[in-house]
């Protein structure tokens, strides 16, 4: 695996679906691409897979390691959109056989977890913090138009 070619790559552990949940989230982003899989020849994880990928530009590292170890919540990736149909895109996507929690967080259906959200959340939460925030903890899918009514309140 050459995912070195980043200073920094974030790298996954599954359980015998690291190249079947590459395919997923490299069909779900349109600047991606599968660029590698390899069979693991020896170890505990003999047989089994190692997969690169990239998404937008970031190179993704995955192992078919055992059960050993599990995904949790506790690190998420980020998905910034510039519109509402974005957040309707990524959301229905990647929440697909997984589940969809608050604030535009869900699991997909491998247990990794992604924040779908407007880019410009920052931007619309200056304009009212706890007014927003208030909206924001009512959704799950983030509405944008809410948000702002709710910072021009």
């Amino acid at each position: 695996m050459n995912i070195q070619a980043n200073k920094i790559s974030p790298f996954l552990w599954f359980d015998g679906q690291s190249k079947e949940a590459a395919k997923f989230y490299v069909s779900v982003f349109p600047n991606s691409r599968l660029l590698k899989v390899e069979r693991i020849t020896a170890g505990p994880a003999e047989n089994n897979a190692t997969v690169e990928f990239e998404i937008e530009g970031l190179k993704f590292g995955a192992v078919d390691g055992g059960p050993m170890f599990k995904i949790t919540p506790a690190i998420s990736f980020v998905v910034a959109c510039d519109s509402q149909e974005e957040i309707d895109y990524y959301w229905e996507k990647l929440s697909e056989d997984g589940t969809k929690s608050q604030c535009g967080w869900l699991e997909d259906k491998f247990g990794v977890s992604w924040q779908v959200v407007p880019a410009a959340l920052n931007e619309i939460m200056e304009g009212n913090p706890e007014a927003v925030m208030e909206v924001l903890l009512t959704m799950q899918k983030i509405d944008i138009a809410a948000l702002r009514r709710a910072a021009e309140a």
